[in-house]
């Protein structure tokens, strides 16, 4: 069945999360003058991530936005790494820095190429105007923001993937979903998607362990969104 649409993972696929939050910490540290490890903070933060979608994918917690999860870890984290005098409108702009990730430099070139051709959008984690944000700041050409929140649930349950095809009227065998990471797409893949890999071997550092290559059957396999579109005819 043809691909009609491209739906792409979006932290560490579409953009460099690790490094941006690294650099605005250092901004915070310099005004605020703290001395802090940024990028231990970064990972630390993110190592909160999944437990924190955990408690709402396993139903002991209600519904709840990826930009109040990513709050009550950074609060968590505050106290551990014992950063103090922070106003509430710095904590908020600091969790916002979320809303404010860079895409690796293939990315919007490759998005545009890709929507000359197909649908494009998110199936992403992240809430709706965390996504909005993100795009209207890194210059992300999306046609539509997808996924979590308009499912109301997390990757990797399946209502995640299906329900943001459904979102486009199309079955997931006409969807192509694009991520760094094997476990979206055999996720994916189980449902019926077309699946593409394409490598971020720094997303997390120069010392990444994983995702480091195409594991399965995957459908396509690109160094980066510019090969992708070539193997997809644009």
């Amino acid at each position: 069945m043809q691909i009609k649409a491209l739906l792409f993972d979006v932290f560490g696929t579409v953009v460099d999360w690790r490094t941006s939050i690294i650099n605005e910490g250092r901004a915070l540290g310099k005004q605020k003058d703290l001395n802090v490890d940024w990028e231990k903070f970064a990972d630390a933060w993110r190592d909160l991530y999944q437990p924190s979608m955990e408690k709402v994918r396993s139903g002991n917690r209600s519904w709840t936005l990826l930009d109040q999860l990513h709050r009550e870890s950074l609060e968590q984290l505050l106290q551990e790494f014992a950063i103090t005098g922070l106003s509430e409108s710095e904590i908020d702009h600091f969790n916002r820095a979320w809303h404010r990730l860079q895409p690796w430099p293939d990315a919007v070139e490759g998005l545009k190429r890709l929507k000359s051709k197909f649908i494009i959008g998110t199936l992403s984690n992240g809430n709706i105007a965390l996504l909005i944000n993100m795009a209207k700041h890194s210059g992300l050409p999306w046609d539509v923001i997808l996924g979590a929140e308009v499912a109301r649930c997390y990757k990797p349950l399946p209502d995640a993937f299906l329900k943001s095809a459904q979102a486009l009227d199309l079955k997931p065998q006409q969807c192509l979903m694009v991520a760094a990471h094997n476990n979206d797409l055999f996720a994916a893949a189980k449902l019926g998607f077309h699946t593409a890999f394409v490598a971020r071997p720094t997303e997390y550092g120069p010392h990444q362990n994983k995702d480091l290559q195409a594991e399965g059957d995957l459908n396509f396999v690109a160094k980066d969104f510019v090969e992708l579109a070539v193997q997809l005819g644009v």
